[in-house]
């Protein structure tokens, strides 16, 4: 049944679905051989850390925006307090099907479009870390705060879940009254290896072999 309803899904305004009407961002990153491919739909974001600096490799889809914009108006809706049809605060997504029912326009021409933007960078020796989170990182700090964050803790930490776990922390509201920190949170921390140096490891390789020899020729003299 779930496979089922994915495909009515799929076909978004050409069809009369009336099932779910709850949505998701989307932001996905590959790393492919030296390159790191980037999508994004949504108010989910990707950044990586660069020489501990912080570059957003993904842009928030939000409906002030002027492309998201024109695309909300033409397609008939509206903005209202920051929110499409002042109900939703993020101007693409997946699902959040009750506005893409205009069966006259195309999926990427709907008030809200799960059309994606897709980023592609190349990676280099400086990069050290990228994150993927959700927007209740993101309200609580800005992209380099969360980068420097992690600097500080990745070294000495036990494991990356442990410094995911410090930024969740830091992140929390003390209490569900109001303001930042009470929404949701996800967040994906990768750290790049960095790469290995082939005049050093050819000198470990060779006092390695060195110290082989020494030790042969000892218990040859015994």
């Amino acid at each position: 049944m779930e496979y089922v309803t994915c495909i009515i899904v799929y076909q978004g305004p050409h069809s009369d679905f009336a099932g779910p009407t709850c949505g998701s961002t989307a932001c996905v990153a590959l790393i492919r051989n030296t390159q790191l491919v980037v999508a994004n739909a949504g108010d989910s974001r990707c950044v990586i850390s660069r020489g501990g600096k912080a570059y957003n490799l993904s842009r928030d889809h939000k409906p002030e925006l002027a492309a998201e914009r024109e695309r909300i108006m033409k397609a008939g809706g509206f903005i209202h307090m920051g929110r499409v049809n002042g109900s939703l605060n993020l101007s693409r997504a997946i699902g959040d099907v009750e506005l893409k029912q205009n069966k006259f326009l195309p999926p990427e021409k709907q008030i809200v479009t799960a059309n994606p933007d897709i980023n592609v960078v190349e990676l280099c020796d400086d990069d050290d870390f990228v994150v993927v989170a959700c927007d209740g990182i993101w309200d609580c700090m800005s992209s380099q705060q969360l980068v420097d964050f992690i600097h500080e803790r990745i070294n000495t930490e036990s494991s990356l879940s442990a410094v995911c776990e410090r930024v969740l922390d830091r992140c929390l509201a003390p209490s569900t009254i109001a303001g930042d920190g009470c929404d949701n949170m996800t967040m994906i921390l990768v750290q790049f290896k960095k790469p290995v140096d082939r005049n050093k490891k050819a000198e470990a390789a060779g006092q390695s072999a060195s110290n082989v020899d020494e030790a042969k020729s000892r218990v040859a003299e015994e």
